[in-house]
């Protein structure tokens, strides 16, 4: 292991940094984030208009302040066990409707037939919804128009009649077991409710999307690895984990401090916005041993991709059984899948990147 990594600086050499708004650095910003890592672990990225802090300790640490950006609510540990049966049902169900439909077929595109769909679908037969929503929040998401954990209205306006009825008569879905969910003896209110399943659908439709194209990318450019995980099924949690730390869906995430906080030897003002690359703290070699490897047995990912904490996230748990039912599903329908001969995953994109096409062969 190399010495260890000079201290913090905000300011030295500063003009020699590029912003991550430069051209070119979306579709190979790992040469940017090294030189971050080594030299320049808390700079100001003018262009961003944004602190950009870089390596692993520091970015666990930002992500899990409260005075960049609030914690988030919704029920306890205790609820997951209530909430995970019923999405784990739907999840599979959908996974396995969606590699049936291609497994008839020579070649496919992994990503616009399956991990593009599949959160999504998942997430609206998780809570009851009608399918022809599932089409209507996977636009939504892919055009921006919805963030992660936002109220858009057009999500609210959905969701509200859906939550009135579930109130009424209770079903066996998701929705009416977030209806009838309690934190500290209180019911969760209708915009807790509504929130949490917005979560889950525009969280766990884009970024979970993302993570799965990445995710089965991985998988199938590391052939030996893949039959490993076909063969022992038990080792895809900690394929999915490596998965997330080597390639984040979401590598920028941006914080707000809503209070002074000191960072690598610098305080900044109440409003400073700071970028957390967590792209950049899940490769940092004095955190990661041979960082750039994709490596199934690695003992401790430790990945970053879903922040840090031990808060409940709907759209995190829809992303691992998504990776898991999904893997299984697509094994079982097409036994001979690999990548399509010629063909190379090539992952792009800043705040938000994976591989856009995934060309297989199915037999």
């Amino acid at each position: 292991m190399s010495p260890a990594p000079p201290s913090s600086s905000s300011n030295a050499g500063r003009a020699e940094i590029p912003s991550l708004l430069a051209p070119g650095i979306e579709h190979d910003p790992y040469p940017l984030y090294r030189s971050l890592r080594e030299s320049f672990p808390l700079v100001r990225d003018e262009l961003l208009g944004a602190w950009l802090l870089s390596r692993y300790s520091d970015v666990r640490a930002a992500l899990g302040d409260v005075r960049l950006g609030s914690a988030p609510t919704g029920p306890g540990p205790g609820h997951r066990r209530l909430l995970e049966p019923v999405l784990r049902a739907a999840t599979e169900r959908t996974a396995h409707v969606l590699a049936r439909r291609m497994s008839g077929r020579r070649e496919v595109d992994l990503v616009a037939e399956f991990s593009a769909w599949l959160p999504a679908a998942a997430a609206v037969a998780a809570l009851g919804l009608p399918w022809e929503d599932a089409a209507r929040v996977r636009e939504w998401c892919r055009t921006g128009s919805v963030r992660p954990g936002g109220v858009h209205p057009d999500l609210v306006g959905l969701l509200r009649p859906h939550v009135a009825r579930r109130r009424a008569r209770p079903g066996a879905d998701l929705l009416s077991a977030l209806c009838g969910a309690r934190t500290g003896g209180q019911a969760l209110s209708d915009d807790t409710v509504t929130a949490l399943a917005g979560t889950l659908l525009t969280g766990g439709g884009e970024a979970t999307a993302l993570a799965l194209a990445s995710f089965l990318a991985n998988l199938l450019g590391h052939p030996a690895q893949l039959d490993l995980v076909r063969a022992r099924p038990g080792l895809i949690p900690g394929a999915w984990a490596e998965s997330l730390r080597r390639d984040p869906p979401t590598p920028v995430v941006l914080r707000r401090a809503t209070a002074p906080i000191a960072l690598g030897g610098t305080t900044l003002p109440t409003g400073s916005v700071v970028a957390c690359l967590i792209g950049s703290a899940g490769r940092d070699p004095f955190r990661f041993a041979d960082p750039d490897r994709y490596d199934i047995f690695r003992a401790d990912p430790a990945h970053l991709a879903f922040g840090a904490g031990r808060h409940f996230c709907p759209a995190a748990t829809l992303a691992g059984l998504a990776a898991e039912c999904g893997l299984r599903a697509l094994l079982d329908a097409m036994p001979g899948l690999r990548l399509a001969p010629g063909f190379r995953p090539a992952p792009r994109g800043l705040m938000a990147r994976a591989p856009r096409l995934l060309l297989v062969r199915t037999r």
